[in-house]
């Protein structure tokens, strides 16, 4: 069992990552936290706001001098975009100027919610796969428009577990479960997780990955939570290739009936 969780590998893209655990690098205090609480995770990936990390302008802190993007594979997402046209543009500079093709999309539709607009992510999408891009696309946890974005070429799915920023946890495991189960490309919840158990639930439940920023930035010691979800998303992972046993509506006996004394 051991050799066989080795070889347990998430492939994205093309991309094979030994860590189920995705982590964003907003929120902290500086880049040397982010770089401690990334190390800490165990991340194979991380997420890059364009609009807001600075990665390519070096007459200021660059968080490649912390993050080796040799080492470590970056993500570059559309966070804080409200249009199509935004997302399009942001995510052609990243290529441009950084040679990054596989990328996150996520287009916004509100300022208040931050859900996605699934309208200009489903037009996003089939642009940007007709330009070469190779897309993890963050989206409702609706199971026909998850099946729009696969059919339209997405790479990842990524359903939000709640609201961006709120660490509710999942609020719809039925429709994050459909999602899993017709789903032929990797879902990745995004949003919403508060704390290392949520990220347990969404593995056991079959998820592929978890997408984990807010609940490691905002925590009161993020280098400690950061370890918290690497541990959490392995032992959920596990849970779920072990196979959970048969839940049943009346007591059985943990020990043997037959030959009591």
């Amino acid at each position: 069992m051991a050799d066989s969780l080795k070889k347990d590998i998430l492939k994205v893209a093309g991309k094979s990552l030994k860590s189920r655990l995705i982590v964003g690098t907003g929120k902290y205090k500086n880049f040397s936290e982010t770089a401690k609480a990334v190390h800490a995770s165990g991340a194979n990936m991380v997420t890059v706001a364009v609009r807001r990390v600075n990665i390519l302008d070096k007459k200021k802190p660059l968080l490649t001098d912390y993050l080796n993007p040799k080492k470590i594979i970056y993500l570059p997402n559309t966070a804080g975009c409200f249009t199509s046209e935004e997302a399009l543009r942001t995510l052609r500079l990243a290529r441009e100027m950084g040679g990054w093709k596989l990328v996150k999309l996520e287009v916004l539709g509100d300022k208040k919610t931050l859900y996605p607009n699934m309208i200009e992510t489903i037009k996003s999408t089939k642009i940007l796969v007709k330009e070469g891009f190779k897309v993890m696309v963050y989206c409702t946890d609706d199971p026909l428009l998850a099946k729009k974005l696969e059919d339209s070429g997405a790479s990842a799915i990524m359903p939000l577990a709640s609201p961006i920023g709120t660490g509710l946890g999942l609020q719809n495991k039925v429709n994050i479960s459909l999602i899993i189960n017709q789903s032929k490309v990797p879902v990745i919840v995004d949003a919403g997780i508060g704390t290392a158990s949520d990220a347990t639930i969404a593995m056991e439940l079959g998820c592929d990955g978890v997408l984990i920023n807010s609940a490691i930035a905002n925590a009161k010691k993020p280098i400690l939570m950061a370890k918290a979800f690497k541990d959490a998303v392995i032992s959920g992972r596990n849970s779920y290739l072990a196979g959970r046993m048969e839940k049943k509506y009346l007591a059985t006996p943990s020990s043997p009936v037959k030959g009591l004394i």
